[in-house]
């Protein structure tokens, strides 16, 4: 059983970016009708999602889960040693906080099953 199991019923946003979260949830009324996602009407309104933190030593995948008012952290975990050195060099080795990326989304919907 895999720390992401207990989340397996958890309705997860896999479209949700870190910077689609600011938007949504910390620039109320910047976002259209349009667009992807839906304007958030209150702090009742949320999204679960993933984020790929490389500000440490060893890159981490956080479970977030976002409303107007706070982030929590869910879960938080190392990326496997091959998939950390890949997500470092497509993003350059920037310090930051990134959306996952197709294999790590892969590997976190294997994790979450498990």
């Amino acid at each position: 059983m895999t720390q992401l199991s207990q989340y397996r019923d958890l309705e997860i946003d896999w479209a949700m970016t870190p910077w689609d979260a600011v938007t949504l949830y910390l620039e109320w009324g910047n976002n259209s009708w349009h667009n992807q996602f839906q304007p958030v009407r209150s702090k009742d309104d949320y999204s679960n999602y993933f984020v790929v933190y490389t500000w440490d030593a060893a890159p981490k995948v956080i479970l977030v889960r976002r409303n107007s008012e706070e982030a929590q952290e869910l879960v938080s975990m190392e990326l496997p040693e091959g998939m950390r050195e890949r997500f470092l060099d497509e993003v350059g080795h920037l310090k930051g906080v990134f959306p996952p990326n197709a294999e790590v989304k892969e590997w976190l919907k294997k994790q979450i099953l498990n």
